[in-house]
């Protein structure tokens, strides 16, 4: 499956994006020493996740390589596991934890919670694919679910009277994650509203569907979550994992227990999840020498 991928990639390179053989060629080489990594990690290319990236990096850090080099290894990295993704080859895209190569850190974008209520003010819950939309946002915001666990979502997955879903990440592990009153509300309103007109008589036991009453797709997830971003002028910040990342952050800093966080994020190390305690610091180091009578003295 590595090598398919790999092959279907630079193919990809060369006839849609018509890039030089030069850069293919450097693409190439950056795909090899991330292959000699995870022989190391004994990791299969479409096993990855985030936490084999994070330590990637730290491995690129440690092996002497300059930060411009490394940006361009991540650069690699992300646009073949954007198409793989894209593809339909692996649920999701491990590489959306790295930013962009501008402005390289291991730190995820996440929103304010002024972005969030923005956000969340947008769609029209007067049509069915609004309170679907409305429903999707609250949804995600409330439970930090990775979008393939979004979409694949049934209705039966959801514990309406006590607020509670049960999911299956990667590997098929199962778990449980609470939701608040205002989401249970919002998707109690969509249940019995806006997805019976989207059905038009039909079944299904997914619970998003698009408007022609089929399961939603990541990719049509995707363009309405950009669509709601520019709405915001927020489309720079968001990525299909933005609201992820957000809900982690923002427990963090209320205060939440980070072993808890893991639990919900379904992090199988609780390296990754420490990744938002570094966002929770600056954060915190923000409002320090904003409002510390001594933070700016020199």
């Amino acid at each position: 499956m590595s090598n398919t991928a790999i092959s279907s990639f630079i193919n990809y390179l060369i006839v849609e994006k018509g890039l030089s053989a030069n850069t293919i060629e450097a693409y190439r080489n950056d795909i090899v020493l991330f292959q000699n990594f995870l022989e190391l990690e004994n990791v299969d290319m479409v096993s990855v996740g985030e936490e084999t990236v994070t330590r990637y990096v730290a491995f690129l850090f440690n092996a002497g390589y300059s930060p411009r080099s490394i940006m361009r290894f991540s650069s690699s990295l992300r646009h073949l596991y954007r198409f793989m993704a894209e593809e339909g080859m692996i649920p999701e895209n491990p590489t959306d934890i790295l930013e962009t190569p501008r402005a390289f850190r291991l730190l995820p974008k996440y929103l304010t919670d002024g972005e969030v209520e923005t956000l969340l003010s947008l769609p029209d819950v007067e049509t069915p694919l609004g309170q679907r939309d409305k429903a999707i946002i609250e949804l995600l915001y409330a439970t930090g679910l990775r979008v393939s666990e979004l979409i694949n979502l049934k209705v039966n997955d959801l514990n309406m009277a006590d607020c509670f879903l049960i999911t299956f990440g990667k590997g098929a592990k199962e778990r449980l994650v609470p939701f608040t009153d205002t989401a249970r509300n919002w998707v109690e309103h969509y249940l019995n509203d806006g997805r019976i007109a989207t059905l038009k008589g039909k079944d299904s036991y997914v619970l998003f569907l698009n408007r022609f009453g089929n399961a939603l797709t990541r990719q049509g997830f995707w363009k309405i979550l950009k669509a709601y971003g520019r709405k915001a002028g927020i489309g720079d910040k968001l990525s299909p994992h933005t609201l992820r990342h957000t809900f982690a952050t923002h427990l963090l800093e209320h205060g939440a227990d980070l072993r808890a966080v893991q639990m919900m994020l379904g992090h199988s190390s609780i390296t990754t999840t420490e990744i938002y305690t570094h966002i929770s610091m600056d954060r915190l180091k923000q409002v320090y020498f904003k409002f510390h009578p001594r933070a700016n003295e020199e």
